[in-house]
């Protein structure tokens, strides 16, 4: 009995319930890029029923009410320079106490004079996406031809002005081969982070091969060496609905033959996951547990959005892995981990199923299995 009621008690240490730790606003979809994996499936030009200038600062306004320790506010699209009143909602943020980034895209819109004025605004830090280790792979899968040479061109920048930006890297069929030159690419052009994105198959993201749970293991492992191995001046490197990378790093802890100096940089982030700890606003202010769980729970036009977060079934749901099915209710690292639920809901059409990326197999469901065949 100890150890059934132990699996459906709250860890409160994992649990976000009072406010994400990050909000992911998508302030546009506008963009010029047509990448692959674009989960938005963005377009040129803004949807008209994007959230006005005066809805986006109410916005700002209602997620204040979140309190301190105030979640990171994070302005993606689409492409975020595509929207014209892009600083005054920097500025906005900021006056309220937000910490603010950036997530634009490489087009002939990021201009070195566009990020000195993001610098300038007060913004944490950006983010740019390398998808290969040469223009030809990147390229391939952003759509446009130099979105190479302009990614490469910003980073350069960034640096020369001291402004921290962040890689981010889809990991798929398409990419799991290249990664190693690509963190060769992200150390030498002086990224703080190198966040790898686990592919999730929805918008164009379809378009994409998928990597099989094996496959995935592989490079979790890879990851979680790179992250033991990390010196001063090496990017960070996270993942991105790929929380197994936690469940991967402290069983490489536990291996009395591995190295395990910043094991840490790999399970910081315990417990955080679609819907805890995250929480995602679209352009036309659709509150949803991430950008790739787009599952609409309320809409900041008509309902409270700390409330939504704090109250809503399926938020609260997605806070209490006990609630979960299959193999991910029944690990015993479904707190630290709880996989991702956005590719359970892709896959399966649940959010609360079991990820079919993680090829673990639960102590629980191990020990059952042999119990029957002894009694067999």
């Amino acid at each position: 009995m100890a150890v059934a009621r132990s699996r459906h008690m709250s860890n409160a240490a994992y649990v976000h319930g009072q406010r994400p730790l990050r909000i992911y606003w998508e302030i546009t979809r506008a963009c010029d890029l047509a990448c692959r994996h674009c989960r938005a499936t963005a377009v040129p030009d803004a949807d008209p029923d994007e959230l006005t200038h005066h809805e986006a600062l109410h916005l700002i306004g209602d997620l204040g009410r979140f309190g301190t320790p105030l979640p990171h506010l994070v302005f993606t699209g689409g492409d975020p320079l595509k929207r014209r009143d892009l600083f005054e909602l920097i500025a906005a943020a900021r006056h309220a106490g937000f910490r603010v980034s950036v997530a634009p895209s490489a087009t002939p819109l990021l201009t070195s004079d566009a990020l000195v004025a993001l610098q300038q605004a007060g913004i944490d830090a950006i983010s740019l996406s390398l998808d290969g280790s040469t223009a030809a792979r990147h390229d391939a899968i952003r759509g446009i031809e130099h979105t190479f040479d302009h990614t490469l061109a910003a980073a350069a920048v960034a640096a020369r002005i001291g402004l921290p930006f962040q890689v981010n890297t889809v990991v798929s069929g398409d990419t799991a081969d290249d990664l190693s030159a690509i963190h060769d690419l992200v150390h030498t052009i002086g990224a703080a982070r190198w966040s790898l994105f686990f592919l999730v198959t929805v918008g164009r993201g379809r378009l994409l091969q998928p990597l099989s749970a094996d496959r995935a293991e592989e490079v979790l492992r890879w990851v979680a060496a790179l992250a033991a191995e990390h010196r001063s001046g090496d990017p960070i490197v996270t993942t991105t609905e790929a929380p197994q990378m936690r469940r991967v790093s402290l069983q490489r802890q536990k291996d009395p033959g591995g190295s395990h100096r910043h094991g840490e940089h790999a399970t910081h982030a315990a417990g955080i996951r679609d819907g805890n700890g995250v929480m995602f606003i679209s352009h036309t202010g659709d509150i949803c547990p991430s950008g790739f769980l787009e599952l609409p729970l309320g809409n900041v036009r008509h309902e409270p959005v700390v409330d939504v977060y704090r109250d809503s079934r399926l938020f609260r749901d997605l806070r209490e892995p006990a609630r979960f099915s299959g193999r991910c209710g029944e690990c015993e690292y479904h707190w630290v981990c709880g996989g991702s639920r956005a590719r359970a809901y892709a896959t399966t059409g649940n959010p609360l199923a079991e990820d079919p990326l993680c090829p673990y197999v639960p102590s629980r469901i191990t020990a059952q299995g042999s119990m029957h065949n002894a009694q067999g």
